[in-house]
């Protein structure tokens, strides 16, 4: 990879069978400097306190994070012969015959306990395509974990165990999150289990990073690696405001930039998936939008919002009077800023519900209300 080129890392899971270097050579010797007989040892004055009491978050929140280990098996087509040289050599790509193989890896990753009954919130890409999931407890009890449900376009799935006293972690209200408050992330790198570590929040809201269909992410510098996914992300109070998830690296490892899905997402799909086995999502028919900026939209440094370009005939939206070229301003008095904003703010709109989003079309003003349907699958 070229230097200064930046690449997106998934932080799942590290595989078993990767390498881990733990030791360090010292440079040279390290003398303890020894106090002289009949002299009083200096006293020093107590350390200051940097922010809250990390300790006691630390203390809350480790007991609820699990080890997940994974195995998943995958459908591969080989031949016997495909080692042999000769065998290459003489039949190139058309083989004579291929014989389906298995490939087998086992991932590892962590997740959070957030229910009564043994319901844990991790990745997807944790768990994804997984035969056997084992999840170890921070009190090193091994269980057996059964797949619940799953929600690809936002990373989060649902694993549940057979067990109860489990200790828990109370959600908390990611919209409350704000720049530069402390956060603490526990979860099991590189087999490290219970490993906690401490930043910041350093951005919130982000989008359009390519992770996921729907992004919201909490942006924080709290050192995240691989095996961190779907660990918990704390903030000062002990509330779970976050599912740790991705990172930007150069190296594959921790560069002071991971994110994590908000809880408040995360606890609506959780929520879903636990009563109905997946996430119902409801839609108005708008199927392709656009920042409203000069490319797309001649004058729009004065018409800030976000471009219908594209919408379903017949659709709520359609029927409601929306129309392509209309920019929307708001939602529910809500400034809509960007697209992923707007297409955020809809998925998570209750099947039901009517939606008031003002439009501006040309000079004038429209408030339009509109159904919001069941988004079905594959839709």
């Amino acid at each position: 990879m070229s230097r200064g080129r930046t690449m997106l890392l998934a932080v799942a899971a590290a595989s078993l069978t990767a390498g881990l270097l733990l030791g360090a050579r010292l440079a040279g010797r390290i003398e303890t400097p020894t106090r002289a007989a009949g002299t009083a040892a200096a006293s020093l004055p107590a350390a200051p306190a940097l922010g809250p009491d990390f300790r006691a978050i630390a203390r809350r929140a480790t007991p609820a994070v699990v080890n997940i280990s994974a195995l998943q098996v995958y459908r591969t087509e080989g031949s016997p012969f495909l080692s042999d040289p000769f065998f290459r050599e003489f039949f190139g790509r058309d083989m004579p015959f291929r014989i389906p193989q298995e490939e087998r890896k086992t991932s590892l990753g962590s997740g959070v306990i957030v229910g009564e009954g043994g319901i844990i919130v991790t990745n997807n890409h944790v768990i994804e395509h997984a035969s056997r999931i084992g999840i170890t407890t921070a009190g090193h009890k091994r269980l057996r974990g059964t797949l619940v449900g799953t929600d690809p376009v936002t990373d989060i799935a649902v694993v549940k165990v057979g067990a109860s006293g489990l200790p828990t972690l109370s959600w908390g209200d990611s919209a409350r999150a704000e720049v530069g408050e402390y956060v603490v992330a526990v979860g099991n790198p590189f087999q490290l289990n219970q490993t906690v570590t401490m930043g910041i929040i350093s951005a919130t809201g982000r989008s359009n990073i390519g992770i996921v269909d729907y992004e919201d992410f909490i942006q924080t510098d709290a050192a995240i690696n691989p095996g961190n996914s779907g660990g918990a992300l704390v903030n000062a109070r002990g509330e779970l405001i976050g599912i740790n998830t991705a990172i930007y690296s150069e190296t594959g490892g921790y560069q002071g930039i991971g994110f994590a899905v908000p809880a408040n997402l995360a606890r609506l799909v959780v929520d879903q998936i636990v009563a109905h086995g997946r996430v119902v999502r409801g839609t108005v028919g708008i199927t392709r939008v656009a920042d409203a900026n000069e490319d797309t939209l001649p004058g729009a440094e004065d018409q800030p919002g976000v471009l219908i370009v594209e919408l379903l005939r017949g659709s709520a939206a359609d029927r409601a009077g929306v129309e392509p070229g209309d920019v929307v301003v708001a939602i529910e008095g809500r400034p809509v800023e960007s697209a992923a904003q707007l297409r955020n703010e809809l998925a998570r709109a209750a099947v039901g519900s009517r939606l008031r989003l003002t439009v501006a079309r040309g000079r004038r003003r429209l408030e339009l209300t509109v159904a919001v349907e069941e988004k079905h699958p594959g839709a």
